[in-house]
């Protein structure tokens, strides 16, 4: 059969697609294969094709290995799609009993091997070829067509996954198809990103057709071809919204060290830098905050703390815990890392937040528990406590001496 058309399609293919010829190649092989066993081969053949791509010549083959005579495998009925369940039924069997059976379709004896070829040994492979049929030329041209065609699907699902897996953590703009069951479908040009519900800010509106930023949280591989799944809440979302908006975050003269974002309502984010002159907070807030202003824009007002970071825990806590004003901290167990501060009363709501929002994302961006207390509670606490002292030490000697002489009088 003349295949210089085929290979004529298959260069192209390749040198399009990007695709390895020798892959291409082999799965047409398996594919013609297929279709003459099941067309024109029998029983307990094991066929082969091979394609000569210079000269386009096709040549069919039953291919067996020569093995020592052993019992029979039971027989069963199978086709191509069975393979891999023989195969495994076989393996099991062998393991079950320690026996290795003989394999009719892919095996022959060495005693039938030396009928055919006597010099042969055990490992040898005999080959028999086989006559093309006159109207195989027909069914090799479908297969092969339709295998060209699962292949280059696989390759573009492929190259897609592998894209989009060096996209993973990073942020692309997209534009919104529709909801689906809660969800947000948006449009990457090549491929289509699930936002699901949940990963989703409340309150923010999304209407088809409007463009939008997302952040790669996921990207796996399906059944149907890779799938995608990104945020807009994700912490990560803001911290590489930082990066695209300000310089010295994306070119690491400031650092990020801690996110705790309540996404749509507050975050905190905690930045340091080791470089000398270089104040991290005025750095991203910028100008008259042009800069805070643009990555507040682009999440949808959502108020952003910028916190300066620092290696000393009390320190941390207390630049956390702004805008309130702290009159002073105690760290009460450092190995589970607990503290405790002291607030005046003026100050003991903005310290806390609405629904305890502040107090909250502080002890998330720190890492501590945070137990706030009122600053005059403190003080009722401490004259508390020397009143109990001064009970101990003063009042109760003297109730123990007058009741002494009470006894002495009776």
């Amino acid at each position: 059969m003349q295949l210089n058309n085929l290979v004529e399609t298959i260069d192209e293919i390749c040198r399009e697609k990007g695709l390895s010829k020798e892959s291409v190649l082999e799965a047409i092989e398996k594919a013609l294969a297929t279709a003459y066993r099941k067309d024109f081969g029998i029983k307990n053949q094991n066929i082969q094709v091979k394609l000569d791509l210079v000269s386009g010549k096709m040549e069919i083959f039953d291919l067996k290995t020569v093995v020592e005579d052993l019992p029979e495998e039971v027989e069963v009925e199978e086709d191509d799609q069975d393979d891999n369940r023989k195969n495994k039924y076989q393996e099991e069997k062998i393991e079950d009993d320690g026996k290795r059976r003989f394999n009719p379709k892919k095996e022959i004896t060495i005693s039938e091997a030396k009928i055919i070829k006597k010099k042969v040994k055990i490992g040898d492979e005999i080959r028999t070829d086989l006559a093309e049929p006159s109207d195989f030329g027909r069914v090799a041209a479908q297969s092969a067509k339709q295998v060209i065609i699962q292949k280059l699907r696989e390759a573009e699902r492929s190259v897609l996954l592998e894209e989009y897996r060096g996209k993973k953590d990073q942020i692309l703009s997209g534009i919104i198809q529709r909801k689906e069951h809660r969800n947000l479908l948006i449009d990457l040009g090549k491929i289509t990103a699930l936002v699901p519900f949940n990963e989703q800010v409340v309150g923010e509106d999304y209407q088809s057709g409007q463009r939008i930023k997302i952040y790669i949280i996921e990207v796996r591989e399906t059944s149907r071809g890779p799938e995608i799944i990104a945020s807009r809440s994700h912490p990560n979302f803001l911290r590489e919204i930082f990066k695209s908006e300000i310089p010295e975050v994306a070119n690491g003269i400031v650092e990020i060290k801690a996110i705790a974002r309540e996404a749509g309502a507050r975050s905190k984010v905690a930045v340091m830098t080791n470089e000398k002159g270089v104040d991290p907070i005025g750095t991203c807030i910028g100008q008259r905050g042009s800069r805070i202003q643009t990555i507040i824009v682009e999440i949808g007002g959502e108020k952003i703390d910028i916190i300066e970071y620092s290696e000393l825990p009390a320190k941390f806590i207390v630049s956390a815990l702004s805008p309130a004003k702290i009159a002073s901290i105690k760290i009460v167990d450092e190995e589970n890392k607990i503290a405790r501060v002291n607030v005046k009363p003026d100050q003991l709501s903005l310290a806390i937040g609405r629904s305890g929002q502040n107090v909250r994302l502080a002890a998330r961006l720190t890492g501590w528990r945070i137990e706030i207390d009122r600053e005059e509670d403190e003080v009722k606490e401490e004259k508390k406590e020397l009143e109990e002292i001064e009970k101990k030490e003063v009042v109760e000697p003297i109730e123990k001496e007058k009741t002494k002489k009470a006894k002495k009088t009776k």
